[in-house]
């Protein structure tokens, strides 16, 4: 690696973990990075995942305090990020790379389109909780079930293609969750690393020589310090700042995408 080389793959580690931790979408600058520098996409994904973990745990911890009262929902959601995880990681070794190409963007739109109408889904979901004698402060068993699944698939993706999995699950978890912003983002980056942490480990173990380590460890240096950045700035946004840089994040990628 050159002197450039290294400090550039350094720099996209800490934006991708300043944007994972305030949105979810960091791998769209690191990913792209190590394809400019000739990295074969598969290789670049593999890498990019073991990267993406210190990020994920140091975002999670900037926002302990928004996980408070969210134990049994991190029960609920977390096994099945994990087991969708591994699917993923299996799919990634075993599919081509054009499959998910076609689907990642429509995936992408809706998660976009699900966080600009959540005020209103929310709303709506409320004014039928109340007017069935709910408070609506808690899920039923039919959207409980739904979300379960929902996350399985975004876990799915997430470990075949780490990129941008916070947007689909801000989108999905906003759409059937009565809660802030900030309270599902930092639920988000529970799940997320969950997702990093068994790609990673399905990487490391069936395609070790693949990996490129130098370049997995300058990401995971530099998304470590990103956590933590990106911790203290997401908390300090209001709900339509947040929402705002999801939707324009969301957009950038499905861009980025389809032209790639």
């Amino acid at each position: 690696m050159s002197p450039v080389e290294i400090l550039l793959i350094l720099l996209a580690g800490v934006g991708a973990g300043t944007i994972n931790a305030v949105v979810g979408s960091g791998t769209m600058i690191t990913f792209p990075t190590l394809i400019t520098f000739g990295y074969e996409p598969v290789v670049a994904t593999m890498s990019n995942a073991i990267g993406q973990v210190p990020g994920s745990a140091s975002g999670s911890w900037g926002y302990r305090r928004e996980l408070r009262g969210q134990r049994k929902r991190v029960l609920q959601l977390l096994p099945a990020s994990l087991l969708g995880a591994v699917c993923g990681a299996w799919l990634l070794l075993h599919l081509p790379p054009t499959v998910f190409k076609i689907i990642v963007p429509v995936l992408l739109a809706m998660a976009v389109i699900l966080v600009v109408l959540q005020p209103r889904i929310q709303g709506w979901a409320r004014r039928r909780a109340e007017a069935a004698g709910d408070d609506g402060s808690s899920l039923s068993r039919p959207k409980t079930v739904l979300l379960i699944f929902l996350v399985f698939l975004i876990g799915i993706y997430g470990g075949y293609f780490t990129a941008a999995q916070g947007i689909l699950l801000v989108g999905v978890m906003g759409a059937l969750m009565p809660e802030s912003m900030q309270r599902l983002n930092a639920l988000k980056n529970v799940l997320a690393l969950g997702v990093n942490i068994v790609a990673a480990l399905a990487y490391t173990i069936v395609a070790f020589d693949r990996i490129s380590w130098p370049a997995a460890g300058l990401i995971a240096a530099g998304t470590l310090v990103g956590g933590f950045i990106g911790a203290s700035v997401g908390r300090k946004l209001p709900p339509i700042a947040l929402r705002t840089i999801i939707v324009i994040l969301g957009v950038v990628a499905i861009a980025r995408l389809l032209l790639s």
